[in-house]
């Protein structure tokens, strides 16, 4: 049976999984595990990524991330090929460190963001990496002791300017959250949502810009108290509360079905479309798997509707920048020749569905290359609207 394409809808919400080959440890070492922390946390700032929850498990990982205008394929793409190679050279060794793909579920963000978040930092101890919910309050290896401000928050880039806490974590001002989708329920008190800016009095006085890092921390705590100390003794509460549901494979993926462990009889009273529809990349309500999958169905709809071969999508930029076609195989490395590769490589991939290699092979380089010019080419895009037009104009 074929595989299913991903699901990438932008600010969607993501659990994303990745193991290592044949089950192998992907970490070694605290060294590994810095360097996978230090690159995620340059790629989640660059690309405005928010990551609410993770934990690296010797063989594989679990992130729960919030999408932005980037795509999940190049976010990850980024992290785990750049981490392979780095960690392939450390270690002098070759060929592949993960096993297949990585595994992402869109999720419905007002059910699921705390139960994932729960979940997901309860890992290293269903994993026995930590004895007890105290140890793991201090595991540096999962978001959760940076959540209660026991250790430094690996996620907040180096360049980001730190202001120490009188509790020995980081300090920060609770944000406005203006413009934010609604937030999930309260765990504490369902009857009572709480809005963005609640927890006042958590400012030192210091004004400094936060990264993206420290705001979702706050998103985070926002749903648990008034204040930074009751916020996260509330939060302690929830993730303990957890401990006992041990490994949840509601948590999974799949519609309500699926969620509820294949058990049909404890969906009677849903609604129809909620007991039938389901989809392993989806973990949400009839409704929600519905609606991601209309969205994902147009997306794919609109890239076929252009129906641009990559010859013409290389003819057309060839004729913007002013180039002959046959003089972009050539390596010519000025920068006219090197953004016309760019711009060919983002849309081949990412709007029309073309391959790596398909493109490699059109413009006479390597896949690496293709790789680099793809994400250079996203850049270019973003700075220049009037480019999107070379294929969204027949």
């Amino acid at each position: 049976m074929p595989r299913q394409a991903r699901l990438d809808a932008p600010g969607a919400l993501q659990h994303v999984m990745a193991r290592g080959i044949e089950r192998r440890k992907i970490f070694l070492d605290d060294k590994d595990r810095t360097s996978f922390l230090e690159r995620l946390a340059l790629i989640l700032e660059e690309t405005q990524t928010q990551c609410y929850a993770w934990a690296l498990i010797p063989n594989h990982f679990h992130i729960l991330l919030r999408i932005g205008t980037t795509p999940l394929s190049t976010v990850m793409r980024r992290l785990m090929t750049g981490y392979a190679v780095t960690f392939n050279i450390r270690h002098r060794r070759s060929g592949h460190l993960f096993q297949n793909r990585y595994k992402s579920v869109v999720c419905e963000e007002d059910t699921y963001l705390l139960e994932l978040t729960r979940y997901i930092h309860l890992n290293p101890l269903r994993a026995r990496l930590v004895e007890d919910l105290k140890s793991l309050d201090k595991y540096q290896w999962a978001c959760h002791s940076a959540i209660l401000g026991r250790r430094k928050n690996p996620l907040i880039p180096a360049l980001a300017k730190e202001v120490p806490s009188a509790e020995g974590g980081l300090s920060f001002s609770f944000s406005s959250g203006k413009g934010k989708k609604q937030n999930p329920v309260n765990p504490v008190n369902p009857a009572c949502p709480v809005e963005p800016g609640s927890l006042p009095g958590c400012s030192t006085g210091v004004k400094k810009e936060k990264s993206l890092a420290e705001k979702t921390v706050e998103d985070v705590l926002q749903f648990f108290g008034k204040s930074l100390k009751e916020a996260r003794r509330r939060y302690r509460v929830f993730v303990e509360k957890g401990i006992k549901h041990g490994h949840r494979t509601d948590l999974q993926g799949g519609g309500l079905i699926r969620s509820a462990g294949g058990d049909r009889a404890s969906l009677i009273g849903q609604k129809k479309e909620d007991r039938e529809k389901a989809d392993q990349r989806v973990l949400g309500s009839g409704d929600f798997v519905s609606e991601i999958l209309q969205h994902a169905n147009e997306d794919a709809d609109r890239k076929k509707g252009r129906n641009i071969s990559m010859a013409e999508v290389i003819s057309r930029v060839c004729k913007e920048f002013d180039i002959k076609n046959d003089e972009l195989m050539l390596d010519i490395r000025r920068a006219p020749y090197t953004h016309a590769r760019s711009i060919i490589s983002y849309f081949s991939i990412n709007e029309l569905d073309y391959s790596g290699a398909d493109v490699a092979k059109a413009l006479n380089v390597s896949r690496a290359s293709v790789s680099k010019a793809r994400s250079r080419g996203e850049k270019l895009i973003d700075k220049d609207q009037y480019l999107w037009n070379l294929i969204n104009t027949s």
